[in-house]
This record gives C-alpha cells, structure tokens and sequence, in this order.
C-alpha cells in the first residue's frame, strides 16, 4: 500500500524544512545564496497582476523557448517548495525528480523543486491562524480539495495570500466495497443516489461503511455534505433525521485519515475476517484510492465501486487546486518557477506520471485503465463529468453538524423570565412569548441525543437576593437518571413548564451573562462541543450591572486562547438589544440572532449550534 501521511505527519524534512529528501547526485542542485536567497524577501510584487502576468508569460515562454530543457546546470537555481496532499506528492516528486534530472529551466535557471506533504486541514488551520513561519516554509500548496483553500480564506476576514492557478488532477468519489458486500448491493448494475448511500448505511442490515474524519478529510467531508443535500429534498424533519443516522454510524467507523480507513478493511479473503464486525465491508474513498489499494492490496479482497450521481448531475470530485501562497515576499523568479511547474504538470509527462498515480485530469475524463483498476464498471456513472462543486455554507454546515453528532454537545439555556416576557405575541392568540418560548424549547429539547448534557438558567432581577439570576437544573447528560429514576430530560421538561414572567421583573442581561459564562468556562466538558444560549427579549435594565463596555471585556479575555465556549446570543421580539447581543457573541466568537415569532426560537439554536460546530 503506498505511504500516506498522518494528520500531523510532515512529511519527508530536508535540512531546512519540509522537504522530501533529496536523490543521489542532487544534493549540488540546491543552491541558498541565488536568485531564492535574502532576495526573496526584499521584493514586493502585486500579486493580482501577477497572477495574470505569469499565465500569459508561460504561454508566451513556452513558443519562445525562454523555458526550455537544456545542458547542466551552472549553478544559477530557482528553488520550489510545494506543500502537497499526502496521495498526490509522489506523483509531483517524480515529475520535479525528472524536471532535475533533465534540467528544466525558469527564466534560464534550472528549477529545483522540493515537495512536502501537508493535509489539507494541517495547511487551512495554520493559514486561519494567520500563517506565520509554518506558511512561509512553501511557496505552493497543493491540496486535494478546493474546500480547504475556502476553509483557509473564508473565517479570517482578511487576505490570506492564496492565488489558485487552476486544478492539476480530479478523482471521483465512490462508494468502494469488497466483492462480497458489492455484491449483495448489486454491483455494477445498480446505482445508488448519495441519499440511498445514507440509507444503506443507516438502515437494516447495517452495511459497515467506514470514512476519514470529515473534520480532516476532503473525501469525507465532501460526502458528508452531499449526504446531507441529498436527503434535504425529502423534507426539514426527514432531512435532520436521516442526515444525523448516516453521520452516526459513519462516526462509529471512522479512522482519522485516508491511509488509515484503508486499513479497517479485511486484510485477506478468509470467512474470519470477511465477517468480522470490527472490520468494514465499505468505505467512502476516491477512485484514485480504491486504486492504490487495488494495484497493491496483496492478499486483501479488491474493491468494487459505486459512483453516487449521474451523467446528468456529474459526480463530486477532489480537484487537486494549485494555489500560490502569498504569506510572505515571494521574489518574481519564484512564482514564475511556481507557473513553470505548473507547466510541467499540465504537459504530456507530467500528465502521464499523474495518471500512472490514479488520477484523471482536471476535466475529470475517465482513464479507461485508471478507472478499471479501481473497480469501476459499467453500467456505473465513472464517466460523468465533475458537477458543481458543494457551496462553502452547505460544506460548513455538513461539517458543524459532524461535530454535533460526533462530540455530542454540552451547553446552557438561559432564558429571560421578565414581566415582558407576558406580552402576547402576535397572531397566537391567548399564547404570550413565555408561552411560546417554552413550547420552542421542548420542541428543540427532541433534537438531542441522550448524550448531549444540557442545562437551564432563568433570569430577571434580583431573583435570589441581589442575583438577577438562578440556576434551575444544572447541566447533565439527557439520558442521565436520579435514584429516583427521573432523567435529565424529563427533570428539564418539567422546569420548562414551571417558567413564568416575573411580575415587576426587568431585565438582568449584563449580570446573567457573565456569571453564567464564567460557570460554562470552569464546567468546561472536554472532548464535547461548549455553548451558552442566552435569550431575551429586551435590553439590560438592571441599573447597578456591569456595563456593557466592560462585559465585553470581561468575555474577550474568558474566552481568549481557550477551548471555545460561543455565546449564542437570541434576541426575541422588537424591544430586545440586537446590538447588544452582537456585541456580547462576538466577544466570545459566537452569534447573534433576532426572531420575532419565539416559535422559531428552537430552529435557531439549532442552527446557531450546527454553524459554531463548523468554526471548531
């Protein structure tokens, strides 16, 4: 089986950095003192321009001759460091060894190019957390998806100096599973939709299917979202549910990267380990996987393959996008070697050494032998054409619920119980907004899992003594029972129906906050996804509070360089603070939502949960 990296794997670290270790007779190629040297970092270039000035140049180097192949190397070298996915860097060591090895040239320097693997989720974190050194080891990043370069560039706020030059491969995802059990799913001629993939996975008969964590997997994430979009169209209700089942049994079988969901699969053909539970009979893999594993799976069954999808919606791929970094000061002579390989890669060689891999090319055209190898056959849609590739909201969403059913969730509800909380609310008539909300809340109390632990606040003024606030269940896990047999859940249910407006009560907003999120920071739950909801329907009126300036930061500092606690901040109705709410979530990195109808109110928290769970 070929090697793949860990999660945290840094590949193959030459002297300086991660690079892949050099050949022999190469180590004179590398040169420090050139045209790479301190140059780089004293020459700032506009980096939208030349992007647009290196795709024409390498058109026009290309007829001219200015890039050619040609005699030693005299010592004059552009040096090259490419941080790539773990399954594709083989393919760009062998390309980059042969561009060496025939001396390949850049503007009249011969090209050296080094290649270092980095997961996709390594690379998107570090750059979220602004790049630093780690980011400036590479002038390239070549990841399989483009959903880390969005994951890289979408939560920062600012440039993160990634310039995608285009994609160099594609792979298909599939659906990859021993004869046996591809058999008895009717392998190859029946199709499946991702929704029937799902429900395959979920239902009777509980076909073991494994992924990679979709937190650090492009494949399964991917899959995960399209599971997710497909069962959407049977309706919001049917949609959570049948989303929720798949990640379910997907989590109870997931390895944490692509090398290692490989190996949970039988090792040989023998009746033991064909039947054995711990062992799956499927995996969520793409077509170059199933691939690799096919060319050299050894004694091990081969995999059979189902592509999700069809000639009409195309089939979800990795997209392998080139993406120039930008963190730091990139000399031109660098980025023109960064096009000039580029080059390489799109050429005849470089296209045929891709393919000798397990990859199609960036219009995803099937490779008949490519495709063969990994298990694909007809009547099966291998040769549908990449579709759209999944929004980044929807990838997010995917991804926050992943983390929802995976950790399991531990939050708060801290619910306002002012006299304005008996306003009517419009068009319910005889109901007011605590009537609502409390009947929100159980309705949103069915969506969680035993697992998950929740506990209630209420809060006005002066509640119990000069406390604006009062705990009325603490935080346990839902299925958790007393010795007198009641559980969590039932012991919230029946202080939901206890709740009413105090009457003269104001609201206590500021107090309430802190001190319940001081309490959600020292009770932190490791290993399960944190949360405050606070919910109000109007402004802090409690006079001798901490202000707001200073609650803002009380929270900053909480919440600053610890494990994420997100305040989920919901304003209900027209007198409540929006501005307030924003202020306070966003001190914590939480959200702010305002709802006029509080029969909405159990939606949003749930939503506001999925979406805290994708920042993770």
């Amino acid at each position: 089986m070929p090697r793949h990296s860990l999660p945290d794997d840094s590949g193959a670290h030459g002297p300086r950095g991660p690079y892949t270790a050099e050949r022999p007779g190469h180590a004179g190629t590398r040169t420090r003192h050139g045209t790479r040297g301190r140059a780089r970092r004293r020459t700032v270039f506009c980096a939208v321009g030349l992007v647009v000035a290196l795709g024409a140049g390498a058109v026009v180097a290309t007829r001219t001759g200015v890039l050619p192949f040609g005699g030693a190397c005299d010592g004059s070298t552009v040096e090259l460091r490419v941080a790539a996915a773990p399954a594709i860097a083989p393919a760009l060591r062998a390309v980059a060894d042969r561009a060496r090895e025939e001396n390949a040239r850049s503007d009249g320097q011969c090209l050296d190019v080094h290649v270092g693997e980095r997961t996709g989720a390594e690379m998107a974190a570090v750059l979220r957390r602004g790049g630093g050194k780690a980011a400036e080891d590479f002038d390239v990043w070549l990841p399989d998806s483009r959903i880390w370069t969005d994951r890289a560039s979408s939560s920062s706020g600012k440039d993160t100096g990634l310039r995608p030059l285009g994609s160099v491969a594609t792979s298909p995802l599939a659906l990859a599973a021993v004869p046996a059990a591809a058999e008895e799913m009717g392998w190859p001629g029946k199709t499946y939709s991702w929704a029937q993939l799902a429900a395959a996975a979920s239902g009777e008969g509980d076909l073991r299917v494994g992924t990679a964590d979709p937190a650090r997997s492009a494949t399964g994430l991917l899959a995960l979202t399209r599971i997710q979009s497909a069962t959407a169209e049977q309706g919001a209700d049917t949609s959570r549910t049948a989303a929720a089942a798949a990640a379910r049994q997907l989590a109870e079988r997931t390895a944490p990267g692509d090398s290692q969901v490989l190996a949970t699969l039988p090792h040989d053909t023998s009746g033991a380990e064909l039947g054995n539970p711990r062992r799956n009979q499927a995996l969520l893999l793409s077509e170059q996987a199933a691939y690799a594993h096919n060319r050299k799976r050894g004694g091990a069954p081969g995999l059979r393959l189902f592509y999700p999808g069809s000639t009409k919606d195309g089939s979800t791929v990795l997209d392998y996008p080139y993406t120039l970094l930008q963190t730091g000061e990139r000399d031109t002579a660098t980025s023109r070697a960064a096009t000039r390989f580029q080059t390489l890669l799109g050429g005849a060689e470089g296209r045929r050494e891709l393919r000798r891999h397990g990859f199609r090319a960036p219009d995803g055209e099937a490779a008949g032998g490519v495709a063969r190898t990994a298990g694909a056959r007809a009547p099966q849609p291998y040769t549908a054409t990449p579709g759209e590739p999944p929004a980044p909201e929807d990838v997010r969403t995917a991804l926050g619920m992943w983390t929802i059913t995976v950790q399991s969730a531990r939050f708060t509800l801290v619910v306002d119980a002012s006299a304005s909380m008996a306003a009517p609310v419009p068009g319910r008539p005889g109901q007011s907004r605590m009537d609502v909300t409390k009947a929100s809340l159980l309705r949103g109390l069915t969506r969680f899992t035993p697992r998950d632990e929740v506990g209630l606040w209420e809060f006005s003024t002066r509640l119990a003594g000069d406390r604006d606030y009062r705990e009325l269940v603490p935080p346990r896990r839902l299925g958790h029972e007393d010795g007198d047999g009641v559980t969590q859940r039932s012991r919230l249910t029946k202080a939901f129906g206890g709740m009413e407006p105090i009457p003269g009560g104001a609201t206590g907003l500021y107090d309430t906050t802190l001190a319940a999120y001081e309490q959600a920071r020292k009770q932190y739950a490791k290993g399960r996804f944190n949360a405050l909801v606070v919910l109000t329907d109007g402004a802090n009126e409690d006079p001798g509070s901490i202000s707001r300036a200073e609650l803002v930061a009380e929270l900053e500092q909480l919440s600053d360089g610890k494990a994420p606690v997100p305040l989920i901040a919901i304003a209900v109705g027209p007198d409540a603070d929006e501005k307030a709410a924003e202020e306070l979530a966003k001190a914590t990195g939480g959200s702010a939502h305002q709802v006029s109808d509080p029969a909405q109110i159990h939606q949003v928290i749930l939503k506001a949960i999925v979406e805290a769970g994708s920042r993770g």
